[in-house]
């Protein structure tokens, strides 16, 4: 897959799921909205019906008044007394008493009218009548309410508590004259007398509760949704980058053997020619060179062969007692043939004692000349390589240290990964199947053992592996 396609592919899961996010975003809004605007009109509603009563309470006054003064036999004069109005629990009007009213309608509705606002209404009944309708209302969140005498530009009460003159100033109530809720009482009047101002000191979280539920599943779905957008994305850029290593491996196995087989081609056709295959000494200095090629494409044969088996399911060990120090003496030789010739130096401490370890002779030999290997090739100048040992609590420490080209942080994070190979920049001289410090790690582990690298990029690395005395049984 090209990289335009992964990053169209890209493009397009994020994409969707902004869109889906910013419509869940548009739904939730809409219903906050709903849910808001249910809530204002529930609130309005139950004022306007406690306004709607204390006229109708007052209307009912007027009439009652008017129909006791005619039946006094007093038409157009004065009834003078107390009239006490409805049955003593009949919802507002229980108990009031009246004082005497002309019997003019024109002239009493007027006296009505014209009345202080605290001598038309009564605070404890409409407290009642507000809870009663709230509750019939479903609404048990606290809700502050007061009412309010516009001709006096005061509260006369608030939740039912009568206020005293100091404390009726507006600037004591600021919260219910900036409140959201006004209904104006007797307002068939040229002038509104008075007012019902509320607000909802609960009114967010109210709106909000019912929405915190389907809020909770969306942020869950959409959590989940980018989970799996992000685990794509790692997949995909996981799969490239397997995909470039391998197709790295495939270019550097074809490099690798390609050499060998050319030169074996050559010393080939060198013998079955009449001048070579005369002269004894050439015939065998050829014979060599070819065995020397095939030796080399069989290494790399069965350096792939044996990763291909690195499983710790699969792989047996011949474990026995191994002198660490011995096996690195023998990598040293070894190395220092290929590190002399470039100029460089191979030094060693050995100050491990003791260090016998258990494990397996052939794997852990093929570790330490896997990375004196790995310090040579990635040395661009003449190579400085020491090998130290040493006891550590666990058991016996093996640090393998160069000066050469170094790694970066995100090189070291990968270099154990198979096929991995490290950037060289425009150096190609650089061979091997990046599959060596692969092996490394894995023969470590099935030790039991532990493996850290230290590196700078330009000042060389070090790589630190350590593995018990004994294996557990």
């Amino acid at each position: 897959m090209s990289k335009k396609s992964i990053y169209l592919i890209i493009g397009l899961i994020l994409f969707s799921i902004v869109g889906l996010i910013v419509l869940q975003l548009r739904l939730i809004q809409t219903g906050l909205e709903v849910n808001k605007e249910r809530y204002d009109r529930a609130i309005q509603s139950v004022l306007k019906q406690v306004a709607d009563e204390v006229e109708d309470i007052e209307e009912a006054e007027i009439n009652l008044t008017l129909n006791n003064g005619y039946a006094g036999g007093v038409p157009g004069g004065t009834v003078y007394g107390e009239v006490y109005i409805g049955s003593p629990t009949s919802g507002l009007l229980a108990g009031r008493t009246l004082r005497t009213y002309p019997t003019s309608s024109l002239r009493l509705r007027n006296q009505f009218t014209n009345r202080n606002l605290e001598e038309r209404i009564d605070r404890e009944a409409i407290h009642k009548k507000m809870v009663k309708e709230l509750r019939n209302a479903g609404i048990e969140d606290e809700l502050e309410y007061g009412i309010y005498d516009t001709r006096q530009q005061r509260f006369i009460s608030r939740n039912g508590r009568l206020l005293s003159v100091a404390g009726s100033d507006t600037s004591r109530h600021q919260d219910l004259m900036h409140g959201d809720y006004v209904v104006s009482m007797f307002d068939n009047e040229n002038t509104i007398p008075g007012e019902i101002r509320a607000y909802s000191p609960d009114k967010d979280s109210v709106v909000y509760s019912s929405l915190y539920g389907n809020f909770t599943i969306s942020l869950l779905f959409v959590l989940v949704i980018l989970g799996c957008f992000v685990y794509t994305i790692y997949v995909i850029l996981r799969q490239k980058k397997v995909s470039e290593m391998k197709t790295d491996f495939i270019n550097n196995m074809t490099h690798e053997f390609k050499t060998p087989i050319a030169t074996i081609s050559l010393a080939t056709d060198s013998i079955v020619s009449p001048r070579i295959s005369n002269d004894p000494q050439k015939v065998q200095r050829f014979a060599r060179i070819i065995k020397q090629e095939n030796k080399r494409m069989n290494d790399q044969v069965e350096k792939v062969l044996q990763m291909a088996k690195l499983d710790k399911s699969r792989l047996n060990l011949n474990l026995t007692a191994v002198d660490l120090n011995a096996v690195v003496r023998s990598a040293v030789e070894y190395i220092c043939l290929q590190v002399e010739p470039r100029g460089g130096t191979v030094t060693s401490e050995l100050a491990a004692d003791p260090s016998i370890v258990e494990g397996d002779m052939t794997h852990l030999s093929s570790l330490i000349n896997n990375l004196l290997d790995n310090a040579n090739k990635y040395s661009p100048d003449p190579p400085k390589i020491h090998v130290g040992t040493r006891n550590v609590p666990r058991g016996v420490e093996v640090t393998v240290t160069d000066h050469g080209l170094g790694m970066s942080r995100e090189a070291r994070k990968n270099i154990f990964d198979r096929f991995y190979r490290v950037h060289t920049g425009d150096r190609h001289d650089v061979k091997g199947f990046g599959l060596g410090l692969s092996y490394v790690k894995t023969i470590t582990e099935v030790h039991n053992g532990s493996i850290e690298v230290k590196s700078e990029l330009g000042k060389g690395s070090s790589f630190i592996v350590t593995f018990p005395y004994r294996q557990p049984d």
